[in-house]
Formats: structure tokens, sequence, C-alpha cells
């Protein structure tokens, strides 16, 4: 069974940081991970993915601020968000997928939240 759990989320102030962890089990080195984070009242989006070679992309609002990165022999992935800003807040969640579709799983997500 494929489990992914995300942890590291907290209560930080604006210029702060987080490192967001995700752990998964079941699953050898998914082809593509990511993170993601959902505000209230918002959609979900695409924060950083990394790929099993460890290439990374990242949304414009994060980059230069956030890194993703992930080590497949602990089977974690990290994000280390740094200079965090108020509308950083959301629930942040891991996805492990694969490039053709054959799974899509997510973990349960985290809470970060940035405020003075």
């Amino acid at each position: 069974q494929v489990q992914l759990v995300e942890s590291g989320g907290g209560l930080v102030h604006p210029g702060g940081s987080l490192r967001l962890s995700c752990a998964w089990t079941g699953i050898y080195s998914p082809d593509v991970m990511g993170w993601f984070r959902q505000a209230p009242g918002k959609e979900r989006e695409l924060v950083a993915t990394v790929r099993s070679g460890g290439t990374t992309g990242y949304d414009d609002s994060v980059k230069g601020r956030f890194t993703a990165s992930r080590d497949n022999d602990k089977q974690t992935m990290y994000l280390q968000m740094n200079n965090l800003q108020p509308e950083d807040t959301a629930v942040y969640y891991c996805r492990a997928r694969a490039l053709l579709g054959e799974y899509d799983y997510w973990g349960q997500g985290t809470q970060v939240t940035v405020s003075p």
C-alpha cells in the first residue's frame, strides 16, 4: 500500500523559514513528485516538482525562495521554504505520480501559516 506523509508545517512570522518533508512508502522511486498548496477559498495549485533524476520546477511565485529536493534512498521529498510571506499560508500536499498515469497518490497535507 502506498502512503505519503507530510510533516514540518507550522506557524512562522513573515520572513521566516520552514522545511517540509514528505515520506513515502510502498513505491520505489516515483517518476514525478510534487508539492501543491491550497489556501482557504482557492483551488489547489502546483508549487514545485522533482523528477526521479532530481530535475526541479517551480511556480513563479516561489522561485528564488523555495527549494524542492528528494532523497530516493530515504524515500523522502523536501521543500525548503525561505522568506515566507502571508500569501504562502495554505495546506501543503505532496503528490507522487507516474509519467504515463499508472499511479497517482496524495498525502494528507500539512498546514503552513505565515502571520505577524
